[in-house]
């Protein structure tokens, strides 16, 4: 199913803080934080949208997008 998110998958951007909270809170040591968050969002099989914001559940990480400008909030590994 397509759904907004994955049509403007183009559009996903972050800040620099953005960057920088998203390595810290999943411990990425990779240069393209936007690039490897598309990717997650782009093979993800569960969204939801709650609000103003996209929840992206994949690979036991949960990414938070603003449905509106589509910059990545933050992104952080799931406790099971």
């Amino acid at each position: 199913m397509m759904n907004d998110l994955l049509l403007n998958l183009d559009k996903v951007h972050t800040t620099d803080l953005g960057i920088v909270r998203i390595k810290r809170n999943l411990a990425l040591d990779v240069e393209d934080v936007v690039a490897w968050c598309q990717q997650k969002i782009k093979n993800a099989e569960h969204f939801s949208k709650k609000g103003k914001n996209w929840y992206v559940n994949v690979d036991n990480i949960e990414i938070t997008v603003n449905a509106h400008s589509f910059t990545i909030i933050t992104a952080h590994r799931i406790k099971i």
